[in-house]
């Protein structure tokens, strides 16, 4: 069983920038991939990044350019680098990862995009 706590959520001007990080409570060297998804009110919760064995990514095309995901493994931790924010980015971000059958998802932390 793996907790998985995200920060870095908050209000931000249109252009603006965030980092959001995933803590996760036990390494997270046995996870193959870690990923970001979103869900914006009314909508699907989608993939916004993934990050596989801290190699290879993989990106939403509304965020190709503008977001980054990484994974420190000896902090346990992934972040998503948000940058040229947008409004329509605005949702709420949840960590996710899998273990076999087994999904675990973070709680969430709302990003509002607005001026």
């Amino acid at each position: 069983q793996v907790q998985l706590v995200e920060s870095g959520g908050g209000l931000v001007q249109p252009g603006g920038s965030l980092r959001l990080s995933c803590k996760a409570s036990r390494s997270i060297t046995s996870f193959s991939s870690m990923a970001w998804y979103r869900q914006a009110p009314g909508k699907e919760r989608e993939l916004v990044a993934r990050i596989i064995i801290g190699i290879s990514t993989d990106y939403a095309d509304s965020v190709k350019g503008r977001f980054t995901i990484s994974r420190d493994n000896v902090k346990n931790t992934v972040y998503l680098q948000m940058s040229s924010l947008k409004p329509e980015d605005t949702a709420v971000y949840f960590c996710y990862t899998q273990q076999g059958p087994t999904t675990h998802w973070g709680q969430g932390t709302q990003v509002t995009i607005s001026s």
